[in-house]
């Protein structure tokens, strides 16, 4: 089962405590998915909970399954839905619990979250942009930038950030995905810093090669030409040093001295080095 399938699984489950909070999770639902074609089917998740709420809501009944004009009509009334049926009233979400249980009813009708081992999105689809609008608007009251696009003749409201992805999970109470989702997070985590430290480690040690190889090659130089006894004591003693030493950084050759100095004395002697080089060049 795929990680958004796992997510509804845990949304399907849960029934609000508060009759306004199922108003607000059907007012979601019926939004984005409409009302007149819905129909009972056992083995549909979401069917099954939505004729779950409207027994509680509206007490339709246990063995209704199918809605008809009165019914639909009291559910239009019920959720305010719009005369042009693209928005709901405000009044209906008006608490944070209620907009938790909207979000949760849009998302189970029309959304869909990516695997997070391979990348972080999360989408509601909706029909045209008055409800797009809706959504991001009541998504964004909890402080997650959702945004909006358009993509085959519909409006897309997602999230691609992991943390904001986290926080809507956290938003519908979806507890257990919310928990799954920031464990691999941790884990994608700690890789990302294993391999910017490797990678900045081999970056490390490529330049402290070449940088011995292009010395080594200018002391070669100059012993070819002029020869290291002729230079003075300081630049023949760093010079064998690092002939001796190829890949020893800086701040270590200095210890093979005597007496020994730091880096900043053996990067003195051994630029000397280089523009004699260079001169012979």
């Amino acid at each position: 089962m795929s990680f958004s399938k796992d997510v509804k699984e845990e949304l399907f489950a849960i029934i609000p405590k508060s009759r306004h909070c199922m108003v607000a999770e059907l007012a979601g639902i019926f939004l984005v998915d409409g009302i007149n074609n819905l129909k009972y089917d056992s083995n549909d998740r979401l069917s099954r909970k939505v004729f779950t709420l409207l027994d509680k809501t509206l007490n339709i009944g246990k063995d209704v399954t199918a809605l008809s004009i009165d019914i639909c009509t009291e559910i239009e009334k019920m959720i305010k839905l719009s005369k042009d049926g693209l928005s709901i009233d405000d009044l209906v979400l008006q608490q944070p619990c209620c907009k938790r249980a909207f979000i949760r009813g849009t998302f189970l009708a029309a959304g869909s979250v990516s695997d997070p081992n391979k990348g972080y999105h999360f989408e509601i689809v909706c029909h045209n942009k008055k409800q797009a609008d809706q959504i991001e608007r009541v998504m964004n009251s909890f402080d997650v930038e959702a945004k909006q696009i358009s993509r085959n003749g519909k409006y897309v409201t997602y999230l691609k950030e992991g943390a904001q992805v986290v926080e809507i999970l956290r938003v519908m109470e979806a507890s257990h995905s919310v928990m799954e989702l920031e464990n691999i997070r941790v884990v994608k985590e700690v890789r990302g810093t294993i391999n910017r430290k490797v990678n900045c480690e081999t970056a490390n040690i490529g330049k402290t090669v070449s940088t011995a190889v292009r010395q080594i090659e200018d002391i070669n130089l100059i012993d070819q030409h002029i020869g290291l006894e002729n230079l003075s004591e300081q630049l023949q003693e760093i010079a064998k040093v690092r002939l001796e030493y190829p890949d020893t950084p800086l701040g270590a050759l200095g210890q093979y001295l005597d007496p020994p100095i730091g880096k900043s004395g053996v990067n003195h002697r051994l630029k000397k080095l280089a523009k004699i080089a260079d001169d012979l060049r």
